[in-house]
């Protein structure tokens, strides 16, 4: 057939070699995907790399993105949409310091910017449950969370006062929300004086201008909760163990590939 007998086996030693890397490669990725399923591959790349004793794992992306497609491991982005803001309500909204213009507040470091939002999430038993958030818009580690069956402002509250109790600084603290009625309550409010913090707030009913806020909701979404909780009770468990995942284990491209436990541990 034209081919002789060194090449033969030659061929066949690399194909081997293919395999068998594949296999590791394969394995590597179901057991990252044990605690993050829908980890996508450019993160699986940089977690590989990190592995300095497994040069074997130290491929390139076209090469993973190859292996993952023969094996069925690329993972498709799924969108859902609840609303849980009502801006039509009677109390004080307030400007919004994120947006670009001369007086652009900009986060240099953890504890200077909280972002915040409300997700909804759904149970087998079709009862509202819902999501309270507060994370750190340059480290992006969620400081604060409530899982809750309302919409009340005094369970949205629980993440704000959870993510204070974890403070380490007094510096300037600027909290950006959207204009729904429990960031606007007078109850939430007198929590931002006490303590010291800045409200801003979303010009209307905008999610681009919370934009961060809603890309943690859909990670935790779409990435980590991905089965329905059978009630409150299971769903605050789920919720627990998603969020440590996200702030200790997942790597952000926003970040260089780190964690956001990591930068916010940075904060001197």
């Amino acid at each position: 057939m034209g081919i002789s007998r060194q090449a033969f086996y030659k061929r066949d030693r690399v194909y081997r070699a293919r395999v068998d890397q594949d296999q590791k490669l394969i394995k590597f990725v179901q057991a990252i995907r044990a605690r993050q399923p829908r980890i996508g591959a450019r993160k699986l790349q940089s977690l590989m790399h990190a592995e300095h004793e497994k040069p074997e794992l130290h491929v390139g992306r076209d090469r993973l993105f190859e292996v993952l497609r023969e094996h069925r491991q690329l993972v498709r982005r799924k969108r859902a949409y609840h609303k849980t803001t009502d801006s039509h309500h009677h109390f004080r909204c307030h400007p919004n310091l994120l947006k670009p213009g001369p007086q652009q507040v900009v986060a240099t470091g953890p504890e200077q910017v909280w972002v915040a939002d409300i997700t909804y999430l759904s149970t087998q038993r079709d009862n509202p449950v819902y999501l309270s958030l507060v994370t750190d818009a340059f480290s992006r580690k969620i400081v604060g969370y409530h899982v809750h069956g309302s919409l009340h402002a005094d369970s949205v509250a629980h993440a704000l006062r959870m993510a204070l109790k974890t403070r380490r600084t007094r510096q300037k603290l600027v909290h950006h929300s959207d204009r729904g009625v429990q960031y606007c309550s007078a109850l939430y409010q007198k929590l931002h004086a006490k303590h010291g913090i800045t409200s801003s707030m979303t010009d209307g009913y905008d999610c681009y201008q919370n934009a961060l806020a809603e890309r943690v909701n859909g990670i935790l979404k779409t990435e980590l909760l991905l089965h329905r909780p059978k009630d409150l009770a299971q769903a605050e468990q789920m919720v627990r163990e998603a969020i440590l995942i996200y702030n200790q284990e997942r790597p952000h491209l926003s970040l260089k590939y780190k964690t956001p436990d990591a930068v916010h541990r940075a904060l001197g």
